[in-house]
This record gives C-alpha cells, sequence and structure tokens, in this order.
C-alpha cells in the first residue's frame, strides 16, 4: 500500500493509500484484513459524512453496497491523505 509505480504497462495507474505504520499494523487483524483500498479510496474521494476531529484528524463515512450496505469510517491525518485507520461503524446514523 505504500508508494508504487504511478505508471504500470504505458498507462496510468492509481496511486496507492497512504497510511501510517499503526494502520499499517491494525490492519492485520481478523476484522479488518478484508477491508479493500477501493473502499477506501471511496471513503477519501466521495465520503458520505466528513467531520474533523479536535486533534485535527478527519473523519469520513461511506456505504459500501458489497458489504450489506455498512457504513464504513476512514481515519485520516490532518493532511486529509494519510489514513490512520479504518473499521465498520456499527453506530453510524446516515
Amino acid at each position: 500500500m505504500h508508494g508504487g509505480n504511478p505508471l504500470e504497462g504505458g498507462r496510468c495507474a492509481p496511486q496507492a493509500v497512504k497510511t501510517t505504520a499503526y494502520f499499517g499494523a491494525i490492519r492485520q487483524r481478523l476484522d479488518r484484513r478484508f477491508i479493500e483500498d477501493q473502499w477506501i479510496e471511496r471513503a477519501i474521494q466521495a465520503p458520505l459524512r466528513e467531520n474533523r476531529q479536535p486533534d485535527g484528524r478527519i473523519r469520513r463515512w461511506v456505504c459500501i453496497p458489497e458489504m450489506e450496505s455498512r457504513y464504513l469510517r476512514v481515519i485520516l491525518l490532518p493532511d486529509g491523505e494519510t489514513v490512520h485507520n479504518a473499521f465498520f461503524d456499527r453506530r453510524f446514523v446516515p
């Protein structure tokens, strides 16, 4: 998920999601392993809702139809692009 060559096979490929070391570790948990990068990108690019935490981190939610329309919460660093956490938020009400 880090870095990557933006050109693959002579065509422009999507950039990899930038993550923190914390997310790299937490993503190894059984309940997080199946969260796909494309779902995280969806939350970053087109969130259903967004709010900023007091520490400057950004929360973004997105509905994932592929997961029975559950809501994925993605926590970004203040830069708005580095993923610090991602999980399905059972308490989210759209």
